[in-house]
C-alpha cells in the first residue's frame, strides 16, 4: 500500500503516515457519492443536517487545543495564529447552520401577458450534486470547513482532496462530522496522487469543483471539467496597497506588517506591493523595518513564534532567489534577505524593486514586502492595476474623496480602506477576479453556489 508521509515543515520530522487511495478506491468514493445523490430517499432533511452540524461544532469546541496543534504541526502556521484559525473554523460551521434556513426561492410574476395568464410560478433551490473540493495547505482546517461544510449544509455529497502537505486537519473534520452522526458517503476525504485527483476533476459525476491553489493548476483543471460542471477557483494575488501622505502611519504600519508577514506571507491576499507617497516613504519604510526586525521567527509550536516556516524547503530557495534577483536588478534591501534555516526566511523589506522583477510581477508567497514610492495618487492606482492578478487591495488615507477614488478605480474584488489586504471574515464574499480566480467563497456564498434553481409553474383555471 502506498502511503503519504506528513512531515513538519519546520524540521522535517515525520508527523504521520496516511494510506493513499488507489484508482479503484477513488472510483468507489465517487461512485458512492453519486449513488447517494441520485437516491432522493437517502437525502437528509434540513433539520437533520442542522442537528449534525450542531453536534460537529460542539465536538470541535471540545478539541480546540488538539486541533490547533494538528494544524500548526502540519501547516507551519504559528500556534497563536493556528488557534485563531480553529476558532474561525468553528464559527464557519455556525454560519452554515444559520444560513440553511435562508436558502429560498422567489415568486416569479405571471399574468403580464396573455400567454402567462392563469399561472403561478416559484423558484426553489436544490443541492447541485456531488461536490469535489481540492484544498490548499495554508489554512488546513478552515479551508476544509469552507469547502466541505457548505456542501453538506445544502445537501450535496462532497469529496475533499486536501493538500498533500496538510491532510490531517481535513481528515479530522470529516471524522468529527461522522462522530456527530453524519451517515457515510456524505463527506469523504480522498488522499490520492495527482493523476487520480485529475481523473476526479474530469469525471462527469462531479457537479461542482471547488479549487483553492495556484492559478496554473486551477485554470488547467477548469479546462478538463466535464460539460455542465460548475466551479469556483480561488488563486493568489499580488496584493497592492496605497499609502497616501495623510495616512496615519502609526495605524498603517503594524497592520501592513501583520498582513505581509502573517503565516510567512503564505496567504493568497498577503500584503506584497505597497505604494507609498514620496513625502512619507522614508518614514513609512523606517517604521516597517522596525516592525519586521522585531518579529520572532521559528518553531510554529511555540506560543511565542510570530512567523513560522515556509511549507517546503524548496520554497525558501525560491524566495531567496527572487529576493537576490530583485537586489541585482536595483532594489534596495532594507532588512532580512537571508534564510534563517532550511525552512525559515527572514521577514524582508525591499524598496523600489524594478517593475520587471519577479517580486513585482508574481505572487511571492513568502515573507517579503516591497515598498515603492509614488508622487500622485493616479500613478499609484495605475501601478496597482498593472498586473493580471486581481484579488484584495487596500488604501490608507484620511481623505474620503481619495479613498473613494481608489475604491472606484482599483481592479480588485475587495478594497479595504485603512486596513490590510489580508482582512477577512467568513461571512463576507471572498474570491479573486481575472487571473486570480472565478466564483465567490465565504460560507453563505459558497452555499448559494453549491445549489441550483428549479422553477415550478402551476397552471390553474381558477386564477
Amino acid at each position: 500500500m502506498n502511503t503519504l508521509e506528513v512531515n513538519s515543515p519546520y524540521d522535517g520530522s515525520l508527523i504521520k503516515e496516511i494510506p493513499m487511495l488507489n484508482a479503484q478506491q477513488v472510483e468507489e468514493k465517487i461512485s458512492r457519492a453519486y449513488a447517494l445523490f441520485q437516491d432522493r430517499s437517502r437525502w437528509l432533511p434540513a433539520y437533520r443536517r442542522i442537528e449534525i452540524l450542531e453536534k460537529t461544532k460542539v465536538i470541535m469546541q471540545s478539541r480546540v487545543e488538539e486541533l490547533t496543534k494538528i494544524a500548526a504541526a502540519e501547516g507551519g502556521k504559528p500556534y497563536q495564529d493556528s488557534k485563531v484559525e480553529i476558532l474561525r473554523a468553528i464559527n464557519g460551521v455556525q454560519l452554515a447552520i444559520e444560513h440553511i434556513g435562508q436558502l429560498r426561492g422567489e415568486q416569479i410574476p405571471m399574468g403580464a401577458t396573455a400567454a402567462s395568464a392563469n399561472r403561478w410560478a416559484f423558484t426553489m433551490r436544490e443541492p447541485i450534486g456531488v461536490v469535489l473540493s481540492i484544498s490548499a495547505f495554508n489554512h488546513p482546517l478552515n479551508l476544509a470547513v469552507h469547502q466541505v461544510i457548505p456542501a453538506f449544509a445544502v445537501g450535496s455529497p462532497v469529496l475533499i482532496k486536501p493538500a498533500s502537505a496538510t491532510p490531517l486537519s481535513a481528515i479530522e473534520l470529516v471524522n468529527m462530522m461522522k462522530q456527530a452522526g453524519m451517515p457515510d458517503d456524505w463527506a469523504e476525504v480522498v488522499v490520492c496522487d495527482r493523476q487520480n485527483a485529475e481523473n476526479l476533476v474530469k469525471d462527469a459525476r462531479v457537479n461542482y469543483l471547488s479549487f483553492i491553489g495556484s492559478a496554473k493548476v486551477g485554470w488547467g483543471l477548469r479546462s478538463k471539467l466535464a460539460a455542465g460542471t460548475r466551479c469556483a477557483l480561488e488563486h493568489g494575488g499580488s496584493a497592492p496597497v496605497i499609502v497616501e501622505a495623510d495616512a496615519d502611519l502609526q495605524q498603517a504600519v503594524p497592520l501592513l506588517a501583520k498582513g505581509g508577514f502573517y503565516h510567512a506571507g503564505q496567504v493568497c491576499v498577503s500584503v506584497q506591493r505597497v505604494f507609498v507617497q514620496e513625502t512619507v516613504v522614508d518614514e513609512f519604510t523606517l517604521q516597517l523595518v522596525k516592525q519586521a526586525e522585531k518579529l520572532k521567527v521559528g518553531d510554529p509550536m511555540s506560543t511565542e513564534t510570530e512567523v513560522g516556516p515556509l511549507i517546503e524547503n524548496y520554497e525558501v530557495d525560491r524566495v531567496e532567489q527572487w529576493v537576490n534577483e530583485a537586489i541585482a536588478e536595483g532594489a534596495t534591501l532594507m532588512c532580512g534577505g537571508k534564510r534563517i534555516s532550511n525552512s525559515c526566511y527572514q521577514p524582508t523589506v525591499l524598496v523600489n524593486p524594478s517593475s520587471t522583477s519577479k517580486v513585482s510581477q508574481l505572487e511571492v508567497f513568502g515573507p517579503v514586502i516591497c515598498v515603492y514610492s509614488y508622487k500622485y495618487l493616479q500613478e499609484a492606482i495605475d501601478r496597482s492595476n498593472a498586473l493580471p492578478l486581481a484579488f484584495q487591495s487596500a488604501v490608507f488615507t484620511s481623505n474620503l474623496d481619495n479613498a473613494m477614488d481608489a475604491v472606484n478605480q482599483l481592479n480588485a474584488s475587495t478594497v479595504t480602506v485603512n486596513d490590510h489586504t489580508a482582512f477577512r471574515v467568513d461571512w463576507m464574499p471572498f474570491g479573486g477576479r481575472d487571473a486570480s480566480g472565478i466564483g465567490t467563497g465565504g460560507i453563505p456564498y459558497s452555499m448559494h453556489e453549491m445549489t441550483r434553481e428549479k422553477l415550478m409553474v402551476i397552471k390553474s383555471k381558477v386564477l
